[in-house]
């Protein structure tokens, strides 16, 4: 019996401490995430029947911490690009056109753009290389992100992950104390 209530007391305890511990470990750094906006060929209607092709890239901080040192890495950088917004970067430039374009940080929710203008044969998997940072590099997603849930759907996801952790953690520990009796 006493036993039991220690358990009930101890197990929810347990749960938060882990809990706690686990999300300030994941959510305690920067985390890039890059993906690919659209990818075009324009034909420009003219005389010639000159094809443009464009490309856009996003690159987001999407953790709790700034990145710094945002690397974006190209095979071949076009002389026709644009950042959005607007923000102080440098180009390094490497062997074979290769280039990165270095932004100093990238703090919290923040998100920069890159839209490419360049001629055939070119394409958009041809120019995007890599997107690392000092932390660790990008990840890059597939899919453009949804917004985010509201407050009072997140709360009520962990406090059910939270009630089932601590009620799973109740159970081991009268599983365990019934074996060792």
């Amino acid at each position: 019996m006493a036993l039991e209530i220690l358990a009930k007391i101890i197990a929810p305890l347990i749960t938060a401490i882990v809990g706690f511990l686990i999300k300030r470990h994941l959510e305690a750094k920067p985390r890039l995430l890059t993906y690919l906006v659209h990818a075009s060929a324009i034909p420009l209607n003219d005389e010639n029947e000159t094809i443009v092709n464009t490309h856009s890239i996003v690159v987001r901080n999407s953790g709790k911490k700034t990145a710094h040192n945002v690397r974006i890495g190209h095979n071949h950088l076009p002389t026709s690009y644009q950042i959005y917004p607007a923000l102080t970067h440098e180009i390094k430039n490497g062997p074979n056109d290769a280039a990165e374009i270095l932004i100093p940080t990238l703090v919290p929710n923040e998100e920069v753009s890159i839209t490419y203008l360049y001629f055939p044969p070119k394409t958009w998997n041809q120019i995007n290389s890599y997107c690392k940072s000092e932390e660790g590099s990008a990840q890059a997603i597939n899919v453009i992100p949804s917004p985010k849930l509201s407050k009072l759907v997140i709360t009520l996801f962990w406090s059910m992950v939270f009630i089932g952790a601590s009620t799973t953690l109740y159970w081991l520990v009268l599983l365990l104390a019934e074996w060792v009796k």
